[in-house]
């Protein structure tokens, strides 16, 4: 399955970041010289998706007259400037830019390097994994040991068919959620029209037994506060070193 369009979550206040984010927004903060939302919209182009929406709200005018001179997607503004939607309210909001089939969706602040040269990308991975026969969400996870920046708990426990349940020592199998999934947009047709928070469906996928996951290529980076800059980029140093 190739996917051709795709939600960037991006409206957040990044209230960790500051004092950083009291001038810009998080997902224009640049990571080795390449603004944090640079590196998601270049994965999902390099996977095939021509279209993005992108949802704004905190210095929204710096994220608007950056997304216009990005040129390798068409882009869609779900604007969020009167009121912020939590990340289900923006990603329901958002998705109605889109039409009904399979999307992927992404945070603005987390991206990933590494991954195996000549091998289909982890996106590309992603899309062939889900299917909506049997997924309502198809996630990519992580382990631990992957991460960089991350608060070293893990989000659910794997099955070995991949699907996923909420973490449990009892359980084991433990993986971290690397911020991108895919769905099908119909998931959330009774989602409410106001703020509320994506985990509800994603404890009802696992109530229905339709959530998923497969595992990332790579390492994975999340960069909350103004200290975890630095260590975003001295793994990519790192793994640049031994590219």
């Amino acid at each position: 399955m190739t996917i051709r369009q795709a939600m960037v979550v991006a409206a957040g206040l990044g209230t960790r970041m500051r004092p950083i984010t009291d001038t810009i927004p998080k997902p224009l903060v640049k990571i080795a010289g390449k603004p944090m939302i640079d590196y998601v919209l270049d994965m999902l182009a390099e996977a095939g998706v021509e279209q993005v929406a992108v949802n704004v709200h905190h210095h929204a005018d710096q994220m608007e007259a950056h997304l216009r001179n990005y040129r390798k997607l068409e882009i869609l503004i779900s604007d969020e400037r009167d009121a912020l939607m939590n990340n289900g309210g923006g990603l329901a909001k958002g998705l109605k830019l889109l039409d009904r089939d399979p999307v992927f969706v992404m945070n603005a602040d987390l991206f990933w390097i590494g991954e195996t040269e000549g091998a289909p990308t982890n996106l590309q991975r992603l899309a062939g994994f889900f299917d909506p026969q049997r997924m309502d969400i198809a996630m990519l996870c992580v382990t631990l040991e992957k991460t960089t920046g991350h608060n070293g708990k893990n989000d659910f426990s794997m099955a070995a068919d991949g699907r996923l349940s909420r973490y449990s020592d009892a359980a084991g199998n433990g993986v971290v959620y690397a911020g991108t999934l895919v769905m099908t947009p119909s998931f959330l047709d009774d989602a409410p029209s106001d703020a509320f928070n994506i985990n509800t469906y994603y404890d009802k996928a696992i109530a229905r037994g339709r959530l998923y996951g497969t595992m990332l290529d790579g390492h994975w980076l999340t960069v909350g506060t103004p200290e975890a800059v630095g260590e975003a980029e001295e793994t990519i140093r790192t793994f640049r070193a031994f590219a």
